[in-house]
C-alpha cells in the first residue's frame, strides 16, 4: 500500500497523463468555502490553493500562472528517492518550469499550459529510455 520507492520502476511505470483542464494556483488570506480545490497549501503569508482554471474564475480568485497538470500514474511512495529529481532536471534541460504535488498515490507535474504536451512527451520518451 505504500507505494513504489525504486527508481528506475518509478520511472518506467509513470505513464504521464495530461488533464484537458487548465489549473492554476492562486492565493487568499482565508480557504474559501465555495472552490472544489485540487490542493491547498497553508503557508505563513496566506493559503496557496491549486484548483482548475474555471473553479478559481468561478470563486473570483487571482492567479497569473495557468498550468498543465500531468499526473505520473505510478504508486509512488512519499520516501522514494529521486523521481521528482530526475522529472525536473528532464524538464529543466528543456527550459521547462515545473512544480510537484505529491498525493498519497501519485505525484502531479504542472508545467506552463504552453508546454504541457512537449513536457508529456518528454516525460513518455524518459519512461520509455529507462526501461
Amino acid at each position: 500500500m505504500g507505494g513504489e520507492k525504486d527508481v528506475n520502476a518509478l520511472l518506467r511505470g509513470m505513464q504521464p497523463v495530461l488533464h484537458t483542464d487548465r489549473f492554476v494556483f492562486a492565493t487568499t488570506p482565508h480557504p474559501p468555502t465555495d472552490i472544489d480545490a485540487m490542493a491547498w497549501i497553508r503557508e505563513d503569508e496566506g493559503i496557496t490553493v491549486v484548483a482548475t482554471q474555471k473553479e478559481a474564475d468561478r470563486a473570483g480568485l487571482i492567479y497569473d500562472f495557468v498550468a498543465a497538470r500531468i499526473t505520473l500514474q505510478v504508486h509512488s511512495s512519499l520516501d522514494a528517492v529521486g523521481l521528482t529529481a530526475v522529472v525536473a532536471a528532464t524538464l529543466a534541460d528543456a527550459g521547462i518550469s515545473c512544480n510537484v504535488v505529491a498525493g498519497y498515490y501519485h505525484d502531479h507535474v504542472f508545467v506552463r499550459a504552453e508546454d504541457g504536451s512537449r513536457a508529456q512527451r518528454l516525460l513518455l520518451a524518459l519512461s520509455a529510455a529507462t526501461g
